[in-house]
């Protein structure tokens, strides 16, 4: 309110953004900042169900409005992002079961290719919504204390829970990045369908990721730094 109060549209796209955590590249910094994937990914389905059910409920309590999100836009999002990976992976150990080393060196050639889809991810959306990025340039100021503050935050909040519950480095890691990495194509593809007279709100779930990338990049280089004192 106090950064954003003036610009409903672009509070009501930072509320959105806030409120709905990561379910994908939040995966990548976690590899290779070295902290616990497994768990990270244990969390996946809850986190993606959670927020398109409950994203309605936070946009009343935060600004007083709401939006409706189709049914079929969620059951084809868990299709999307849940169960047909799911399905893929399982099958594709079943076929490897028998054969450990082509499956090794599978896993090393394909290492690369989670990097090459998030940036197809962050070039599908500027590529959607770019030009009206180019038209409001100077919307990138206002969301940018805001957003920085949330991750600044954030990450102390959750470093120093993560050292009062005792957790390892891997599991503290995780619980870092899970918190901070937000999941703007999915907010991006509900506030589209909710708000499609709104063009400025999903103008914020585009800048997001253009300053959420690079602090997550920093603040996984800072872990690693921090592994190495453990």
């Amino acid at each position: 309110m106090v950064f954003l109060g003036n610009h409903p549209a672009l509070y009501i796209g930072f509320i959105m953004l806030m409120v709905t955590p990561c379910t994908d590249w939040y995966l990548i910094f976690t590899n290779i900042a070295k902290g616990n994937v497994a768990l990270s990914t244990s969390i996946l389905p809850l986190n993606l169900l959670l927020q398109v059910l409950f994203l309605p409920f936070y946009l009343f309590l935060f600004a007083g409005t709401t939006g409706v999100v189709e049914v079929k836009f969620l059951v084809e999002s868990i299709l999307l992002v849940l169960f047909i990976p799911l399905l893929l992976t399982v099958g594709t150990k079943w076929l490897l079961r028998n054969k450990q080393q082509l499956r090794k060196k599978w896993i090393t050639k394909l290492s690369a290719f989670p990097i090459i889809f998030l940036s197809l991810a962050i070039v599908t959306m500027f590529a959607s919504q770019g030009h009206l990025l180019l038209d409001h340039l100077g919307l990138l100021a206002l969301l940018t204390i805001p957003l920085f503050l949330f991750f600044a935050i954030n990450f102390v909040v959750s470093q120093k829970v993560g050292h009062l519950m005792n957790y390892s480095y891997p599991d503290r890691t995780s619980l870092s990045l899970t918190t901070l990495a937000r999941n703007s194509p999915i907010a991006l593809a509900i506030a589209l369908t909710a708000f499609p007279d709104q063009p400025l709100i999903a103008l914020v779930l585009v800048i997001g990721p253009l300053l959420e990338l690079p602090i997550l990049a920093i603040i996984t280089q800072l872990l690693l730094v921090r592994s190495k004192r453990d």
